[in-house]
């Protein structure tokens, strides 16, 4: 057998970071390493807050102070030493770009080198490269200003005509009396703030409501001396609809903007002068709507010898992203519109066509939002990464990941603070054979349930929208369905149509989106325990329950309840130190002294979900909502962890854990196995069986096997992604499906039971 320590190791001594336990571990260099092991058990404390924090930290303390400033801040784990450690690079799941200018060309710097090649050889010729730029406005339409759409504002929803400006004439969040945004009309002396706006004068509504921004002749003295007036419509939708802060108020925005594509450059972006340049009859606008693979074919129809170094460095990129199963994307997909997943490949395929070696690449869940089918693409791509000399570390649970590495590390034996031990090391041969948890999991034989018959269904029919195209499906009612298919297939787009289909029924949509967190929510703020736990240390001890807030009386008197104390160091990290006083409890000494079964207020909130469970079995109030958490494979949590923290997957099951107790309802869930191990998602099988022996409705997009083989229907789309998929390939048993070869999940299924 070849020795995988043949090149050296990655040296780790005493990592002590979160629940660590003073770990020492060699990661062998050239070769992939998989971190697994229970959720919450250390693998990410391990590998991104220690490895790649170390390596990232001291990389920047290279650049000069000055520089240092601008660059990301990482914190300084609890370790002792790191030998032999390379430059890291850290891709991970986070969406890229929610930037309405930015497309997929833009993003990997193919546009650039496209804009290039049509200012060179384009006939007939436009102008220089900026010609071709529709963030530039030499090269904007302008009509849309470059964004392809115009948005049209149904001025019926800002105004309520009836109403004068003090009464509250304008009704959008935000512009009532007295507001900030309100005092810009209030405070203009431009209007009678008593007159009714339907009795304002063609000028006067002109004014109010289409005005450009505009310095103010003469403005009355409460008007800012640097401020301009600008009209409400314009206002909208330069500050509300067309920014970052138009997500907040996205339902609203609903009600009032129609969008549609731009009647001028038809969704180009680009105004027409840019268009009349073309090469090989196309135009840059015709390229950058085409799919990368026939990006390819153009390319490759390209003979002048002017654009060879451009065609070459072109194909390179693009050919990365085809590798990796991004195929079906077109050049001018705008990246709000891309999953986690995509925006972690396209990340991959970048640096595949990089000439540095000898790095650390350390990758977060890649198969997160990967059918079966996608992560063979997955793996050859980091093969490629590995033998260019590079060391690949990922944490990862899906088999196949696993499978494919040269090392594994599980990281365990239980979550939070039962774990942060190495539990096992070796090959992925001596897992199967080994008595770890992970180890036990893959050995275990996939078996199929033997499905519920429904009694009724959900049809939807002819379904046009994106790469769907007169697509029906039937949805059985009051058992499990599954929707899979390969990343882009269409699931999405078939379960909005089904929502669409339930508009008016009682439907639970639990999305990975946010829950509307701060950086002070925490599970015991989420679950709102904080008000019953005070009562009970205020009844236990005789005192005021206000003693046992650390936003209020109870606070540290040093760090105010924060629980450290940060210093600003100008162009240095700041120096966040654990409070001397309190040494990170966030509580005063008077409310430490109380205590409620043998514990402070302090070490209550430093509990587990598991760990509370037995402490709060004779508090219903506290008991009820906590073992909600644990019932979704969440008793790893911190009753204070920050919520902030939480992966997709994470604050998917804790909406989940708000949402238990229906009967006859549908609930929607868009990969809810999403961070999870083999071992909890054997139990998150359990919970959905519950759900469904209630008399409830189960739609997931899933691409995980074992919880497909446990669901009683199937919808499976494909056979590919983009304009290549967009079908309903099979309908019916998932053990149907393994006959049927046109199904890339039935293939999988079949695939892991021969496995």
């Amino acid at each position: 057998m070849t020795n995988l320590f043949a090149d050296g190791a990655i040296s780790i001594h005493g990592a002590r970071e979160n629940n660590l336990k003073n770990i020492d571990l060699d990661i062998p260099k050239h070769q992939t390493t998989v971190f697994a092991g229970l959720s919450g058990a250390g693998k990410s404390s391990l590998v991104f807050d220690t490895l790649a924090a170390v390596s990232r930290r001291e990389l920047n303390e290279t650049f000069p102070s000055f520089t240092q400033q601008y660059l990301p801040k990482f914190g300084q784990p609890d370790f002792d030493s790191i030998d032999h450690l390379p430059v890291a690079i850290v891709v991970e799941q986070k969406p890229i770009g929610r930037n309405s200018r930015s497309t997929l060309a833009t993003y990997t710097g193919i546009y650039s080198v496209l804009r290039l090649m049509f200012s060179r050889i384009g006939k007939p010729w436009v102008g220089y490269s900026e010609w071709f730029s529709f963030n530039l406005p030499q090269g904007m339409c302008p009509e849309c200003q470059g964004l392809g759409f115009v948005d049209d504002v149904d001025k019926s929803q800002l105004i309520d005509p009836e109403k004068s400006l003090n009464e509250g004439a304008m009704t959008f969040a935000g512009f009532q009396p007295g507001t900030w945004r309100w005092n810009e009309y209030g405070n203009s002396g431009l209007f009678d703030l008593d007159k009714k706006i339907k009795d304002y004068t063609k000028d006067e509504y002109d004014l109010f409501m289409h005005a450009p921004q505009q310095k103010l002749k003469d403005p009355p003295a409460a008007w800012h001396k640097t401020a301009k007036y600008e009209g409400l419509v314009p206002r909208m939708m330069r500050s509300v609809i067309h920014s970052a802060s138009g997500r907040h108020h996205q339902a609203a925005l609903a009600k009032i903007v129609t969008r549609k594509t731009c009647p001028v450059c038809h969704g180009s972006r680009l105004n027409q002068a840019a268009l009349k340049g073309r090469i090989k009859g196309k135009n840059i606008a015709d390229v950058s709507a085409m799919d990368l693979v026939n990006v390819l074919h153009f390319l490759d129809s390209i003979t002048d010898r002017m654009a060879k170094t451009m065609v070459r460095e072109l194909r390179s990129k693009v050919q990365a992203l085809v590798d990796i199963g991004l195929g079906y994307l077109s050049l001018d997909r705008g990246t709000d519109t891309l999953s986690g997943g995509e925006a972690q490949r396209i990340k991959i395929a970048k640096y595949l066509t990089s000439s540095l070696s000898d790095l650390v690449y350390v990758l977060d869940e890649p198969s997160v939002g990967l059918h079966p089918h996608d992560i063979q693409l997955i793996t050859r791509s980091l093969a490629k990464l590995k033998a260019h000399g590079n060391t690949i570390v990922l944490v990862d649970h899906n088999p196949a990941i696993i499978r494919s590495a040269d090392y594994v590390v599980e990281i365990g034996p239980k979550a939070g603070r039962g774990g942060g031990q190495v539990t096992f090391t070796g090959t992925y041969p001596e897992l199967l054979k080994s008595d770890t948890i992970t180890g036990r999991m893959l050995r275990a034989p996939m078996t199929f349930r033997q499905p519920r018959r429904p009694t009724a269904w959900l049809q939807v029919d002819h379904v046009t929208s994106h790469n769907l195209t007169d697509v029906s499906a039937k949805i059985p009612k009051g058992v499990m369905t599954i929707i899979s298919g390969p990343a882009g297939s269409g699931k999405s787009t078939l379960v909005n149509a089904v929502k669409q289909r339930v508009a008016d029924q009682d439907y639970i949509d639990l999305s990975q989106d946010a829950v509307g967190i701060n950086i002070r929510s925490t599970p015991a703020t989420y679950l709102n325990i904080l008000n019953p736990l005070r009562k009970l240390f205020g009844d236990a001890n005789n005192v005021s329950t206000q003693l046992f807030s650390y936003n209020g009386k109870g606070a540290c008197p040093r760090c105010k309840g924060k629980g450290v104390t940060i210093t600003e160091m100008a162009f240095m990290d700041p120096v966040v130190q654990v409070c001397e006083l309190c040494g990170g409890k966030r509580y005063s000494q008077e409310a430490l002294q109380y205590k409620y079964h043998g514990k402070n207020i302090a070490e209550v909130l430093n509990m587990s979900i598991s760990d509370t469970l037995d402490f709060f079995k004779d508090v219903p109030a506290i008991y009820k909502k906590v073992s909600l958490l644990e019932q979704v494979g969440l008793g790893y949590l911190n009753l204070s962890q920050a919520m902030t923290t939480l992966s997709g997957g994470e604050v998917q099951r804790v909406k989940l854990a708000m949402e238990l107790d229906h009967t006859g309802s549908i609930y929607f869930l868009d990969e809810p196995t999403t961070g999870l191990h083999l071992n909890d998602t054997k139990r998150l099988i359990g919970l959905f069986e519950d759900l469904v022996d209630k008399g409830n409705t189960l739609i997931l997009i899933e691409h995980n096997l074992a919880l497909i083989s446990q669901a009683d229907w199937l919808v499976d789309m494909g056979p590919d992604a983009g304009k290549y998929g967009g079908q309903v390939c099979f309908e019916g048993t998932p053990e149907e499906s393994i006959t049927h070869s046109e199904s890339r999940t039935g293939v999988a299924l079949k695939t892991q039971l021969n496995q």
